[in-house]
């Protein structure tokens, strides 16, 4: 069964959905044994999975690569044995978005199809409040990578067809149950 955007289960070894490239995997495995830190961790396997994307037609059966009308999924692909990373393809249909929040620990993502747009927030007002810092807009092909402090950010599907995304994890999902730290429902200031 799927980890969806409101499911808080863990996620168990039965639960890997798809497949990820062994090329792939080396390239992480070999940035993240290296331990410099969340920042240079992400920004080097940002760099590692620019080199290796995926075809999410290699990722998923194209059942889960369909979407659902429920809400975003999210398909834990692989979870290293040593808990230092996993990585999931995430499936979003138009209109769909993440709640505002932030991570456990770095993260690297990488849209494989469609086009997903970002909002990245700052605390304000004293940490009573949410100021919007950034907006990107991710088109298939776009890799970023980023870790807290700083990662606070909502993901959403505005494109007209599905969305495919990979992301690659500081943290073992398959144990966690997802990356969210925390979730932010705090005013959003102009």
């Amino acid at each position: 069964m799927p980890l969806t955007s409101t499911d808080s289960a863990v996620l168990s070894p039965e639960t890997v959905a798809g497949t990820c490239p062994n090329s792939l995997l080396r390239a992480v495995r070999a940035e993240v044994r290296l331990a410099l830190g969340w920042q240079k961790t992400a920004d080097r396997v940002a760099r590692a999975l620019r080199a290796n994307l995926p075809d999410p037609a290699d990722l998923l059966p194209a059942d889960l690569r369909n979407g659902d009308p429920v809400g975003y999924q999210s398909h834990l692909l692989y979870a290293e044995p040593d808990s230092s990373f996993s990585i999931s393809a995430m499936v979003w249909l138009p209109g769909q978005e993440t709640a505002i929040h932030d991570h456990v620990a770095w993260c690297v993502t990488a849209v494989l199809q469609g086009r997903e747009d970002e909002e990245i927030f700052a605390l304000t007002d004293g940490g009573r409040a949410l100021a919007l810092a950034a907006h990107n807009v991710n088109p298939a092909g776009s890799v970023s990578g980023f870790a807290p402090p700083g990662d606070i950010h909502r993901v959403r599907n505005t494109s007209d067809s599905v969305a495919i995304s990979m992301h690659i994890y500081g943290a073992d999902i398959s144990r966690l149950g997802n990356s969210i730290r925390r979730e932010y429902t705090l005013p959003i200031l102009p």
